[in-house]
């Protein structure tokens, strides 16, 4: 098994720039790609970025291209989600998950493990 913990969520207003971290541990040796999503009251996840093992390749949602920056520390087995230039409608909780897969997907039914979220909110 492995474990997924989020932090670095909190209330910030729009423009401003917050990062996220997610802290892995159990059998992170069968981790390959790792991932954000978010999920807002009533709607379904929705993938945010994802990036591979080495950390050579990425995949972003587009809302989040050119605003969100996802990389990977193998050494402390944690990914990070860089967010600038935050709006509003970025308001919601954002999940980190784990993948046995190769593959950077974007469906949340690729990944394997998922953390308990990080609450961030923007304020106008």
């Amino acid at each position: 098994q492995v474990q997924l913990v989020e932090s670095g969520g909190g209330l910030i207003q729009a423009g401003a720039s917050l990062r996220l971290s997610c802290a892995a541990s159990g059998r992170t040796a069968t981790i390959y790609t790792m991932g954000w999503f978010r999920q807002a009251p009533g709607k379904e996840r929705e993938f945010v970025a994802g990036v591979s093992r080495s950390g050579a390749t990425t995949n972003y949602a587009d809302s989040a291209k050119g605003r969100f920056t996802i990389s990977r520390d193998n050494a402390k087995n944690t990914v990070y989600l860089q967010m600038n230039s935050l709006r509003p409608e970025d308001t919601t909780v954002y999940y980190c998950a784990a993948s046995t897969r190769v593959r950077v997907g974007a469906r949340s039914d690729e990944y394997d493990f998922w953390g308990q979220g990080t609450q961030v909110t923007v304020s106008s």
